[in-house]
């Protein structure tokens, strides 16, 4: 999981590190190529990030505006720096990507011709040490995306009820011994309650059966996932920010989401699904404009990244890019 590449894997992050390489980068600019090459075209971008898909879209696209969102206010300040050069071009904004309506409104732009999404946890929050995110080193049990708000994994793994936890590891993890994992840690809490990652690693490597412990790299990886997914609301928010940027989309406007997972990557399929589809009454002899399709796909299912991005980014790994095309207004 993660969205840009990090040439300094391991050893801490260099302030001010140019070296960042965004996630099938080509391939989303020329998704969204074809609504961002006329005047005056605004673009989103809801992940800021360490800046790499804003810089490239405002490279590339020399008249376009960018307004770019994320709710961790130490990549909002690394990203300024990069994009200084851009000067007012740029609009850097402190949020969660389900508000994207209220900030485009309280900027005054009434459209927009792209957005773009970049799920899943930055290569800063993870090469960070002390934000909780990996689970191969020792760090307190935060996972926050924005420290100023919300509980950590810690309260959640110490307070939140057997059950809820069981449902939390199945659902945003797809953990198949949730039950087994959740035992040992109520069992571990009461003794003495969570505060680093190591405790709990090695938590879940005693707690698993041998054959589950050989499939699939880490075993702690789905834990940490569904604990990082419930922290940050990440799919409750998602739910609501996809139909609403394509809500924000001027017809013609193109909207490009790259997942990490399959949770993420089924919500983007569905919403844009649902855009895509005729919703007239079976039978009729011509349908009306306002059971019409709003989207027009632009991705045949989710695309993946080659094997060679893969080689280069193992972050790359795991990602599914999906992309759609306004192609009416709603009528009611």
């Amino acid at each position: 999981m993660g969205r840009e590449a990090h040439s300094n894997e391991g050893g801490g992050r260099r302030e001010g590190e140019s070296r960042h390489v965004p996630v099938m980068l080509q391939r989303c600019l020329d998704l969204l190529a074809p609504a961002l090459e006329g005047p005056d075209a605004v673009v989103v971008d809801c992940t800021l990030g360490l800046g790499g898909h804003s810089e490239a879209l405002l490279a590339r696209f020399p008249d376009v505006r960018l307004v770019a969102l994320d709710r961790d206010k130490e990549a909002l300040r690394l990203s300024g720096e990069r994009l200084a050069p851009y000067g007012e071009r740029a609009t850097l904004v402190h949020a969660v990507y389900d508000e994207l309506p209220e900030v485009v409104h309280r900027l005054g732009i009434a459209r927009v011709r792209g957005v773009l999404f970049d799920l899943g946890v930055s290569s800063m929050q993870l090469d960070e040490a002390d934000r909780g995110f990996a689970y191969a080193q020792d760090a307190p049990l935060d996972m926050r995306m924005d420290q100023t708000a919300g509980v950590s994994a810690a309260e959640v793994l110490n307070t939140y009820p057997p059950g809820e936890l069981v449902r939390i590891l199945r659902a945003y993890g797809e953990e198949k011994q949730a039950k087994r994992i959740v035992s040992a840690i109520v069992r571990e809490r009461e003794k003495e309650p969570f505060s680093n990652s190591a405790r709990l690693v090695e938590l879940i490597r005693d707690a698993l059966p041998q054959a589950a412990k050989r499939t699939g790299g880490n075993p702690a990886k789905r834990t940490f996932q569904a604990l990082r997914i419930e922290v940050n609301g990440e799919l409750s928010v998602l739910e609501r920010a996809i139909p609403a940027a394509v809500k924000a989309l001027d017809v013609g406007g193109r909207i490009a989401v790259l997942s990490y997972h399959s949770l993420e990557d089924r919500l983007v399929k569905q919403v844009f699904a649902a855009g895509a589809a005729i919703t007239a009454p079976p039978g009729l002899p011509v349908v009306p404009e306002r059971y019409q399709p709003r989207l027009k796909l632009l991705t045949r299912g989710a695309e993946l990244p080659t094997e060679e991005e893969i080689a280069e980014n193992r972050r790359a790994a795991p990602a599914r890019l999906r992309g759609a095309q306004r192609i009416r207004e709603d009528v009611e």
